[in-house]
């Protein structure tokens, strides 16, 4: 093999992504130096936050950049290394975009053990999305046993792996997804308590009904209308970790008609970014690995074939078509 495949970024998107902001590009494997390795990467991770990065728009990260390879998190093997921590052969999970093969000199990049927790989960339960529900949950919401718990995208790869936490502890969780079929996975599969299909149009009604007692702490992914249901739910001194507003990443406004409850019920409200915490991450990911290591922390996986599906496995997922972690198999 002496090319790759790659896809950059070939235009910023001004409303809802398209196919044609990508570009896919064939290109020569580079010769390594010392100090770097080559790696085959088998799995891309896509993930809502590429939309943001795509915008010109002022955020917590740097723009992508045009004509660049697309910025993502990947699992691969090792094929060369001059580099003294990494050999052939090493699976290792990094951030080196949607590309079959890249060149790193080891910043960011992590070995992983394959035996008891398949590659792929690197990039969901056991990655970064596993870590976004592990703080958002324990150093936010802070939930106590018997506390009512409600998470939104609760059967993708944040919400589902925030959910089973929170039963772990002894909480009522309810959900909020999009579809029978991701309720009853929420409910069946992942022990949530109930689960609310906001898409049958009752919205704010099922969500009174699941959550009797009212709700002690929001977990946010959505942001909009789902939001707004929830905030009106809430009980005084409540929490909320704000880790997603997908429902504004197209650029829509998406106002709240229920903010004045953050006054009237004392809410604390907080937004994070989980790559800023990375002295919690050894922390989280060892409790995660743990529990998906021993089958006690569930998860599934949407699963595209080769890399030129990744523009349209990304867009499916801004229209909440995955069912749980979105990954691109490369190989």
């Amino acid at each position: 093999m002496s090319t790759y495949q790659r896809i950059v970024l070939a235009s910023r998107p001004t409303a809802e992504v398209q196919a044609d902001n990508f570009r896919l590009e064939t290109a020569d494997i580079p010769a390594i130096t010392d100090g770097h390795l080559l790696v085959r990467n088998q799995f891309l991770s896509l993930d809502p936050y590429m939309r943001g990065r795509m915008s010109v728009n002022k955020s917590y990260a740097a723009p992508q950049a045009l004509n660049e390879t697309m910025i993502g998190g990947t699992v691969g093997v090792v094929l060369e290394s001059k580099h003294p921590k990494f050999t052939a052969g090493d699976t290792v999970v990094g951030t080196l975009g949607w590309a079959e093969v890249a060149v790193s000199d080891g910043t960011m990049l992590r070995k992983v053990d394959t035996t008891h927790i398949p590659a792929s989960a690197y990039l969901g339960a056991v990655g970064m999305p596993g870590m976004t529900a592990w703080y958002g949950l324990n150093q936010i919401m802070a939930p106590k046993a018997g506390e009512t718990v409600v998470v939104s995208a609760a059967s993708g790869a944040v919400g589902s792996v925030v959910g089973q936490l929170a039963k772990l502890k002894g909480c009522r969780v309810v959900g909020i997804a999009g579809g029978a079929e991701k309720c009853a996975y929420v409910v069946d599969e992942l022990g949530f308590d109930a689960c609310v299909d906001y898409k049958a149009g009752n919205l704010q009604a099922d969500l009174a009904e699941a959550t009797p007692d009212g709700i002690d702490a929001i977990y946010e992914n959505v942001g909009g209308a789902i939001f707004d249901a929830a905030l009106a739910r809430t009980n005084a001194f409540g929490r909320v970790a704000v880790c997603g507003w997908i429902a504004g990443y197209n650029g829509e406004p998406t106002p709240l008609d229920n903010a004045r409850f953050i006054l009237t019920n004392r809410l604390s409200v907080r937004g994070f970014i989980v790559s800023e915490h990375p002295e919690l991450w050894p922390q989280g990911l060892a409790e995660l690995g743990g529990l998906v290591a021993t089958g006690k922390l569930k998860f599934r996986e949407s699963v595209a074939d080769g890399l030129a599906s990744a523009p349209d496995a990304f867009i499916g997922l801004l229209k909440g078509h995955n069912f749980g972690k979105q990954l691109v198999k490369l190989g």
